[in-house]
């Protein structure tokens, strides 16, 4: 039997256990919020591993991971579908009508949901979920608003911490991490 080396504050677990769908950010969350262009105008995008890993662990959890993002781009479309991601909206200047259109789709609600983001864009997420969490890299507008901190950056593995956080919740996380012993 192993056992976990994390843990978390009892109160964030308490208000994070009822989550059934996580809305996620990309640029700054996802990603480290660069945006690297070829010279043929080709943006090109960095994922971090844990991140993905974390987003897989979810799934298997019956936690729904969800994309709103401002932006499109094909390789964002790949690393999602890789993943499993089946829920994500593209190109949203205004992301709350996509989120509720989501909730409506699973029969969920906002205290069902959790929301991680980085700026501005993602404060309507941010002060209607239950669970509001942001990298540690973040603005301060949006810090502000956050139950949860990353201790790392976007693109960083800080969805990754996000995630364990919600396993832990969730009571998952040991059972995860036994299947990969």
């Amino acid at each position: 039997m192993i056992t976990p080396a994390l843990t978390f504050d009892p109160e964030l677990l308490l208000r994070a256990q009822g989550v059934k769908i996580v809305f996620f950010d990309v640029d700054g969350v996802l990603t480290d919020g660069g945006l690297y262009f070829t010279e043929s105008g080709e943006t090109l995008k960095r994922f971090n591993t844990l991140d993905g890993q974390g987003l897989k662990l979810l799934q298997r959890a019956g936690i729904t991971p969800a994309v709103i993002t401002g932006r499109d781009s094909l390789p964002l479309r790949l690393r999602l579908n890789a993943l499993g991601v089946e829920h994500a909206h593209f190109g949203c200047e205004d992301k709350r009508p996509a989120a509720e259109q989501t909730l409506a789709g699973l029969g969920l609600t906002w205290d069902q949901a959790a929301a991680m983001g980085d700026d501005w864009p993602d404060l309507p997420l941010l002060r209607r979920s239950a669970f509001a969490c942001a990298p540690v890299n973040a603005h301060r507008e949006i810090l502000a608003h956050a139950h949860y901190v990353t201790s790392t950056c976007g693109g960083q593995g800080a969805v990754r911490e996000l995630c364990d956080l919600l396993l832990v919740a969730k009571g998952q996380y040991r059972r995860l991490l036994e299947s990969f012993d």
